[in-house]
């Protein structure tokens, strides 16, 4: 088995995936297939909460099945130890002993892991990266997620934080993020980049931005990620210029990315992520226009991946079959 998975396979798991806008959880197998679903939205500003509405939705989901475990891909820093979320910059938490209290509220052996490094494990293992040994897996919703696996490996680093790129620099004093810095990858490359794009162009340019603004109903603040995305799978030419820009970016850091990882593949998921081509075609453009040594290395694919929203679910549970006892 893959990196941190072991245990039964025949034993049910629930893996829950948390993130800046939604909890979502499901019962899965030892093949990976989810089984059942169940979903609540992420209070993100409360702590208290978020363990509620984790633990409602797993209730829901043991109240039609027997499971042997559970799972937590947390939208953080978890510690080397898989104990506690040190730092979450798009929710509340700050040194939460989240797997701790998570296990006394449920009861059940609990596993806890960056959502990012669950989602890759879940696409190396099942996904678009199979057959792969170094993988790179992006989810690009609110931020920025991300997990690696190198040799056939989750890599965590020294202290479990790895694989946070979305928090690397990229303008020099550039928009504020909420972990502390300015001119953060995410600012640039994620759904809040998407919709600032798309809010920034329908306030300077009402009539270029005609479309997005009649699906918002009129409303500047009303335009969201769906709404890009909607106007521009119709063809809208505004709203495919806010996926350029915000590709464009995600292909550069792609090429950053290469030059120190080197990966075979790079799978782009997450909400903005299932636009697919919309997003993934100029991130290809400016992958391949900005990777150095181009023309004389090979180029890592760039694909779409193939869980959807469901692979940290998937994920957290697969790993959570390490907290299995073996088979007797």
């Amino acid at each position: 088995m893959s990196s941190g998975e072991a245990g039964r396979d025949d034993v049910l798991t629930v893996g829950v995936d948390i993130g800046g806008t939604k909890v979502l959880g499901g019962v899965v197998d030892g093949s990976g297939a989810v089984l059942a679903r169940a979903g609540a939205a992420t209070p993100s500003t409360d702590v208290g909460a978020i363990v509620d509405a984790i633990a409602g939705v797993v209730a829901e989901l043991r109240a039609a099945y027997d499971v042997g475990a559970l799972g937590i891909g947390a939208a953080g820093w978890v510690g080397s130890g898989g104990e506690n979320v040190l730092f979450a910059p798009n929710l509340a938490w700050r040194d939460e002993p989240l797997r701790e209290v998570i296990a006394a509220r449920t009861g059940l052996p609990t596993m806890l892991e960056n959502d990012g490094n669950a989602a890759a494990w879940a696409e190396h293992r099942f996904g678009a990266g199979r057959g792969a040994d170094d993988v790179v897996m992006l989810t690009i919703g609110t931020g920025i997620g991300c997990g690696l696996v190198l040799g056939g490996r989750l890599h965590r680093g020294g202290f479990g934080v790895a694989a946070e790129p979305g928090h690397v620099r990229v303008v020099p004093d550039g928009r504020r993020c909420g972990c502390g810095n300015r001119g953060c990858w995410e600012q640039y490359a994620s759904g809040r980049a998407l919709v600032r794009e798309a809010q920034d162009l329908a306030r300077e340019s009402p009539a270029t931005a005609g479309r997005l603004l009649e699906l918002a109903g009129g409303d500047v603040d009303g335009i969201d990620g769906p709404t890009v995305t909607a106007a521009a799978a119709e063809g809208d030419s505004a709203a495919r210029d806010c996926f350029r820009v915000v590709g464009r970016w995600l292909g550069q850091g792609l090429a950053d990315l290469a030059a120190i990882l080197d990966p075979a593949v790079f799978v782009i998921g997450g909400g903005v992520g299932e636009a697919g081509e919309l997003l993934l075609a100029p991130a290809r453009d400016a992958y391949h226009a900005t990777l150095p040594g181009r023309g004389h290395r090979p180029w890592a694919r760039v694909v779409s991946a193939e869980l959807g929203s469901e692979a940290g679910l998937v994920g957290s549970a697969g790993l959570a079959r390490g907290v299995l006892a073996p088979p007797a």
